[in-house]
């Protein structure tokens, strides 16, 4: 019986330690953009160093209902790079929003007139404006999409453009990566 127990065991403790290496991490921006540890990564964002990261945000959803999942990556980039060690203040993020993904920054009412549903984007934008994110949205993009400033989640900036944001910030340093 003791013999049969031992592979049993095995089993059980070997497979609850994978299940807990599963479980996501939300280190900076909490409850949105979830991320694993790696124990095997060798390469890994280096902590003493400051990340000036700006995110062009021009996906939109494919479904109202969800999360755009562009808008969760941008969390999932700030929970890596805090998974590795770097402090929250190592880590300035601007995210520029335009083009189709300009409706996951509308306010809930707008959100509700447009796709019948609730803008499940809204908590993911707090989150991310908690953890340190500045969020713009493009004024150009609002322009042709007769969108104002009031129709838009409060927390957001409007910058003249995102081309022109661009040419601000990467000569300042900004990397820039395109979700």
């Amino acid at each position: 019986m003791k013999k049969a127990l031992l592979p049993l065991l095995f089993l059980v403790f070997f497979g609850f330690s994978s299940l807990q290496a599963q479980t996501p991490h939300f280190p900076i921006v909490k409850g949105f953009g979830g991320i694993y540890e790696v124990p095997d990564a060798t390469e890994r964002p280096d902590p003493t160093l400051e990340y000036k990261i700006l995110i062009d945000l021009i996906s939109g959803t494919e479904t109202p209902e969800t999360i755009n999942r562009y808008v969760d990556n941008v969390a999932r980039l700030m929970n890596l790079h805090g998974l590795a060690g770097v402090p929250k203040e190592r880590l300035h993020v601007k995210v520029v929003v335009h083009g189709g993904a300009i409706f996951s920054l509308l306010k809930n009412e707008n959100y509700q007139e447009r796709f019948k549903v609730d803008n499940p984007n809204l908590k993911v934008f707090d989150a991310l404006k908690e953890a340190g994110a500045d969020i713009l949205v493009c004024g150009q993009s609002m322009v042709l999409r007769k969108l104002s400033k009031e129709d838009l989640w409060p927390g957001v900036e409007v910058a003249h453009s995102m081309l022109t944001t661009a040419t601000t910030y990467v000569p300042q340093g900004y990397t820039m990566l395109r979700f």
